[in-house]
Order: C-alpha cells, then structure tokens, then sequence
C-alpha cells in the first residue's frame, strides 16, 4: 500500500532479459539517492512510477537495487524499460506513517497520453488524455495517481477518445519527482482512486441477475 508521495528520484541504471522469447520479463537494476536504501531490505515493495515491484537485490555502497518485471506488467505499463531514464520511488506505506496522498495500491489500472505540459503563472497544467474505460473513475477534485504521484483532478472532458483531465503541479511537485521530464505525447502510468473503485462495482452490482453474480 502506498500514498502518492514520492519518497525519492531514481534512474534505471540497467536492463537485462530474464529470457530469450517475449514472454520473458526483464531485470531492472536501479540507483537510489544517497541513504535511500538505508532501511530498504530484500522483499520489501517499492512504486516505480507508480508500479509495486518487489526488491530482489541490493547493492548499498553503489546505491542500487534489483527489481524483476514480468512480461504482463510490462505490457500494462510504461517508463519501466528504459535505461537511464529517471523514475519515481516510493517505498510501502507503514502502519504509523502519515497518509498525505490517497490510498494507491500501485496497481497500474491504464497507460494515458499527456496532451499539455505548461507553466502557468508560478505552477505548470498538466493534462493528460486516459483511456476511455477509466472515465468513468474520474472526477473534478477527485484523486488520480500519475506515475506514481498522488494528484488533485481539476477539470475533466469526455470524448470518444477517453476521458482529458487537467491538474495543476506547484512547482516543489515538479522539482522533486520525475513529472518534469514529462511533454506532450508522452505516456504515463494512472491508477484510479479505489473509493471510486468500490463506489463503481457497488452500483454495477446492483443491475445483476443472482447468476450474473455467480458466473
């Protein structure tokens, strides 16, 4: 379970197949900031752009860390198969931990396209274009997760290409996690809000026939 807060910025220092074919996955070998990995050990998750990967290796003094990716969560995903590319860290939220995001599960649900990077006065508008079956889950001032961050939806447009929506970064976001590096066209990771998750199954359920819910 996570937040959205990015605990830290880190570059995919090397990739390497686990396999011949494509059904293979890839092993991403990253580098942490200094004293990132101080309370890191073998198992424990942590969020790359928004994606839970377990850490299956560690390398203290060169600051660097093993995840292994399947070739499904690489399919459903983008940024993680990149070499040097810079990416958000968030280490699992603990028992005793602030929430200062919204709940993310680090579950990616859908890869969307950014159709608007600009400054604004003091802050940027980033606008980013989802697929039309997330939608749905999308609401003004609800929460959305791009790339791993935990961000405020401020306005939102239906078409019959998905669904745009816009927020507003300050720049501490923008200088402290990887969406700096974003432009238009580039591809993003999104996970929607789990309340707006439940909310949708709740009011779906109730149109079911009992062996609709039995299927």
């Amino acid at each position: 379970m996570f937040t959205g807060i990015i605990t830290g910025v880190g570059r995919i220092a090397a990739l390497h197949a686990l396999g011949s074919s494509l059904d293979h996955g890839r092993r991403l070998t990253l580098e942490a900031p200094p004293g990132y990995l101080d309370d890191v050990g073998l198992g424990d998750s942590i969020a790359l752009n928004g994606a839970c990967m377990t850490v299956t290796s560690l390398d203290l003094p060169q600051r660097h860390f093993t995840i292994d990716i399947s070739a499904e969560s690489l399919a459903r995903t983008t940024g993680l198969a990149d070499t040097g590319r810079r990416i958000n860290l968030e280490k699992a939220l603990r028992a005793h931990d602030r929430l200062g995001g919204h709940i993310v599960s680090g579950h990616v649900d859908g890869v969307g396209t950014v159709t608007r990077f600009e400054q604004v006065g003091e802050s940027w508008e980033l606008c980013v274009l989802a697929p039309p079956e997330l939608g749905k889950y999308l609401a003004y001032k609800g929460s959305i997760t791009v790339n791993g961050v935990s961000l405020t939806v401020n306005r939102i447009s239906d078409s019959a290409q998905g669904c745009e929506f816009s927020i507003n970064l300050i720049p501490h976001t923008v200088e402290n996690t990887a969406l700096g590096q974003l432009t238009a066209g580039s591809p993003v990771n999104l996970e929607i809000d789990t309340v707006a998750r439940y909310v949708e199954r709740m009011l779906s359920a109730g149109n079911l026939t009992p062996k609709d819910n039995h299927a």
